[in-house]
């Protein structure tokens, strides 16, 4: 108890002090170190204790005063919404913010509805995974920002420097995702939900520029408009179901189908609102005009793995109704539609934006499939996803600060220039797509689950999506490591802590495809066969564990190798030909009336077939259709 109460409530107290402390900045940069080696070793710390124990971890069942607490900074997170709203003259975002706080404070204190008693918080396996994510791979990203907001006011000069804000945020950002994952009680989790999405809000429009202002808005009230399914929901369980909790409330799924179908279309709106899937993807794409610190986390480790999380605790209700149909629809669709749109991309964040939205659509349909093994898929996705991404997102804004563009025609021979950035970055891309990386080793165990559950549709989607990801992922990695002859290499200004953060995600990544059988076999089979009372053989075979394992290993070594065999011998440098005579510098070449004409190789990205214009709006039409004519069916139904 003492252990999760810290992880909770820690966070907002160096947040607390992080916002008073706007000078010195070494004294700041100090307290984010420190804060974040805590909060890392706590988190260790409590995922040994949880994964040794031998049954999930249940506390408090009488809260009143925490209840009545919480109450309280709801309403006081609405009035700043409001106050916020009515400066920018948003005033649909202020309706949503007292639609739903206002039905939460009635249902707090109209009194007499009885609910079965239930523990406020709960840590199981998944849990326990969750707070893993956010309090490494989060924290990371906090030390990742020292160094990254000192050079990012030093080249943007004309935004005012709120460090200390920006700071005291990420942690608060920290805190309720804590609070969002161990929280079991309903309307817990909706107070934390709520806080992240006002985090969300002020990250995105920490420059305030126009920009920032209409995209940070864009994010609050589709996030808004998830929290308020979320309310209804909460309200609807307690006045029909008689259940308060997250835990309840799956239960009871069988025994009441009909009743529960009402609030699980609901819960499952917010999921995909927080996880922006189609037709609310545009609010993720809108956070990259943020410092990339805030990109990082909300790809990662914090927003979207919030929405992605709810999906997951609700995927033994989806299975063989139309809730997990539309579910399965929109993460399906989602995949195939934003792997399209990322081929047209060249700057760097835009493609992990799309990216990003992509495997969120892919783990949204292993949830809603709603069967053992497409959510042992689902949660292997999420978390190779949560390192990947936010090794890619701070790589691509360290490579920013040291050429001055993440645009990916600009990395041409980045194994060259800046070789140490390129290898991390290579290392992230791999975790993306290639063989024996966990990404490609999840997709694989989500198309079996498909196929055997008869779902064509998904198998399609999941199809095609991968062949677009292996598109425009192999583009990029052609782009790092092509070698430029004459090349020289760049002075690195990735300062100290960057390497600290990108070093330690570098290694986790590579030690999570070195131990993946193990966190399968001790972390998540016990929490499947909880969730859905059976077991199933091993959904990786040990052979095919072993190639994977020898693949991996023969990656590492081979460069290695190579390097080895090569020290002291002079290479051999082969010009490029183009048709034509190199002029020797391999930059220009005579062509065939003997004058010199400049050398360069360029990705196509083929604007014109799966560009934002083409698909976007299209795209965002389909998903929108898709949920408002399933919710219709649902809601029909059950009433």
């Amino acid at each position: 108890m003492e252990l999760i109460t810290f992880l909770i409530a820690f966070p907002f107290f160096a947040a607390l002090i992080l916002a008073c402390l706007q000078k010195p900045a070494i004294l700041r940069n100090g307290v984010v170190f420190i804060s974040s080696a805590l909060i890392i070793a706590a988190v260790l710390y409590f995922s040994f204790t949880g994964l040794t124990s031998a049954a999930p971890l249940s506390f408090l069942t009488e809260t009143h005063s925490i209840d009545f607490g919480m109450m309280i900074a709801e309403l006081l997170l609405m009035v700043l919404i409001v106050v916020f709203a009515f400066k920018y003259k948003k005033y649909y975002v202020a309706l949503l913010s007292v639609a739903q706080t206002g039905l939460m404070t009635w249902l707090e204190l109209s009194g007499g509805h009885e609910v079965a008693e239930a523990p406020h918080l709960y840590s199981d396996n998944l849990a326990i995974m969750m707070c893993l994510i956010i309090g490494i791979v989060g924290t990371l990203i906090c030390v990742y920002a020292v160094g990254y907001m000192k050079k990012y006011h030093e080249h943007h000069k004309e935004y005012k420097n709120r460090s200390a804000f920006f700071f005291a945020i990420l942690f608060v950002f920290l805190g309720a995702m804590f609070g969002l994952v161990l929280s079991n009680n309903l309307t817990w989790m909706y107070f934390f939900w709520e806080i992240t999405s006002l985090c969300s809000f002020l990250l995105i429009g920490y420059t305030k520029t126009k920009v920032a202002i209409n995209n940070s808005f864009r994010a609050l009230w589709m996030n808004l408009l998830g929290g308020l399914g979320f309310a209804v929901a909460i309200v609807y369980c307690t006045l029909n179901l008689n259940v308060g909790d997250m835990l309840g409330f799956v239960s009871i799924g069988g025994a009441a189908s009909s009743l529960v179908m009402i609030p699980l279309v609901l819960l499952a709106l917010a999921g995909l609102t927080k996880s922006a899937q189609m037709p609310f993807s545009r609010w993720l794409l809108g956070a990259m005009v943020a410092p990339t610190p805030t990109s990082a986390l909300l790809h990662s480790a914090t927003m979207v793995k919030a929405g992605v999380y709810l999906l997951i605790r609700l995927s033994p209700l989806f299975h063989g109704n139309l809730v997990g149909t539309m579910v399965t629809m929109i993460g399906g669709f989602t995949f195939l539609a934003t792997s399209m749109l990322a081929i047209s991309q060249s700057d760097g964040k835009k493609v992990l934006a799309y990216s990003t939205i992509s495997n969120l659509g892919l783990i949204t349909a292993c949830a809603g499939v709603g069967v053992h093994e497409a959510v042992w898929a689902g949660i292997f996705l999420m978390l190779f996803h949560a390192i990947s991404k936010s090794l890619l997102f701070l790589s691509v804004g360290a490579v920013e600060n040291t050429t001055g563009s993440r645009n990916i025609e600009d990395m041409h021979g980045l194994i060259v220039k800046l070789p140490g950035l390129a290898f991390v970055m290579i290392v992230g891309i791999a975790g993306m797509f290639l063989a024996p990386f966990g990404m490609l080793i999840s997709k694989w165990a989500a198309l079996k689950a498909f196929i055997d559950t008869n779902s064509m549709i998904l198998v399609i989607f999941l199809v095609f999506g991968s062949a677009t990801t292996l598109f425009y992922w192999t583009k990029w990695l052609g782009k790092l490591i092509a070698v430029m002859h004459n090349s020289e290499q760049l002075k690195n200004k990735t300062g100290t802590s960057e390497w600290i953060s990108l070093i330690a995600q570098t290694v986790m990544m590579i030690g999570l495809c070195l131990t993946f059988p193990l966190v399968s076999i001790y972390m998540i089979d016990p929490l499947l066969n909880s969730m859905f009372h059976d077991s199933l053989p091993a959904i990786i075979s040990a052979g095919n564990t072993k190639i994977m394992l020898m693949m991996l290993f023969t990656i590492i070594i081979l460069p290695l190798a190579v390097r080895f065999l090569t020290i002291g011998k002079k290479q051999k440098i082969v010009l490029a030909y183009m048709g034509g005579a190199n002029t020797g510098d391999d930059r220009h070449f005579t062509n065939s009336f003997s004058k010199s004409e400049p050398m360069y190789l360029a990705n196509w990205y083929m604007e014109s077939y799966f560009g934002e214009k083409k698909l976007l709006l299209p795209s965002i039409f389909i998903g929108a259709a898709i949920i408002l004519v399933l919710m219709g069916f649902v809601i029909g139904g059950a009433l």
